[in-house]
């Protein structure tokens, strides 16, 4: 997927970013979503079978976004996670997915007996 982002605007009391793509498609993804689809290998491992569920962070929020090139963004939240590099493609794609990867989300907290609060 070759695609751009045009604009990202925080919006810190909302805990969302908004992110705005030049084929006109607009995604307000939470700031919690974007913390427990991190691309980083930390959450995502090497193989799908890898793959850490992230809890606890329902109130996260993004202190800091930082270009990488012009392809993509790192994402600082205010755990400390700053380790995964959000492309364009990527960043499209959660906002595209957001129902299916959010109930897969819950769907596997419930099923460790794991919660979105801290």
């Amino acid at each position: 997927m070759n695609v751009k982002a045009t604009d990202i605007v925080l919006h810190r009391a909302s805990h969302q970013l908004e992110v705005a793509f030049d084929d006109g498609s607009r995604y307000r993804l939470p700031c919690e979503y974007l913390r427990v689809e991190s691309p980083s290998a930390e959450v995502q491992g090497h193989s799908p079978d890898q793959r850490v569920w992230v809890s606890g962070k329902q109130h996260v929020n993004i202190t800091g976004i930082e270009p990488i090139g012009n392809y993509a963004v790192v994402l600082r939240f205010n755990d400390g996670h700053e380790t995964g590099i959000y492309t364009w493609s990527f960043l499209k794609a959660l906002g595209e997915e957001y129902e299916a990867r959010w109930a897969r989300y819950l769907a596997a907290l419930a099923e460790r007996g794991l919660a979105r609060e801290a």
